[in-house]
């Protein structure tokens, strides 16, 4: 990255918004005003695209997905645990769906659906927990989506992260012991017998 060029690598997946071409390696300008918004001059920022390679596994995706389902009139618990399906098969390890706002009725309440195992504090929460927030805009109000996916472990680091959890224990096989056919005599930690001193001659 040069310091006249800012490069921002978004995750996007391919389909009605990313035509297949525009994935990396080639630059685009970034749309709308952003650039200037943020105080960057014209044509200083380059925007990159990349494929997301496991969606299931992608909070953003996932709450884009509930997003989509909520807007097409989709009830609130079979969308959700249709998200909740999707992404505990795509291999997580845990899963949480929270929406919130007007669902039925004019009260205002929340509806979480957990599924596996979901860490929340610790530094691993960093690495491990992917979180996305996104917004639905229905005609009885706006409702609020939390998605949450705690990643599993991958030592080779593409579906998850490559440092385990700290209290993971891992078990390595012994290994294959030969053992002596003979009876083995050894000597530990004694002190090496000193040699006989030659005896002196008696003269006559």
């Amino acid at each position: 990255v040069s310091p006249r060029v800012q490069n921002i690598l978004a995750p996007a997946l391919p389909g009605r918004d990313l035509a297949p071409s525009s994935l990396l390696p080639r630059p685009r300008p970034p749309p709308g005003p952003a650039p200037r918004k943020f105080g960057f001059p014209e044509g200083s920022v380059e925007l990159y695209a990349e494929k997301v390679a496991t969606r299931g596994l992608c909070a953003i995706a996932q709450a884009e997905s509930l997003r989509y389902k909520l807007l097409g009139g989709l009830a609130v618990r079979r969308a959700c645990y249709g998200v909740l399906r999707f992404i505990m098969e795509s291999g997580a390890k845990g899963c949480e769906v929270v929406v919130s706002g007007k669902l039925r009725g004019q009260r205002a309440k929340s509806m979480k659906f957990v599924d596996g195992l979901m860490i929340h504090s610790g530094d691993p929460v960093n690495y491990y927990v992917d979180t996305a927030v996104r917004h639905v805009l229905l005609r009885q109000g706006v409702l609020g989506i939390k998605v949450k996916i705690m990643l599993p472990w991958d030592p080779s680091g593409k579906i998850g992260p490559k440092k385990p959890l700290p209290d993971h224990v891992s078990i390595v096989e012994p290994k294959e012991e030969i053992l002596p056919t003979t009876p083995i005599s050894e000597q530990k930690g004694g002190k090496p017998e000193q040699p006989a001193m030659p005896q002196p001659v008696p003269t006559a």
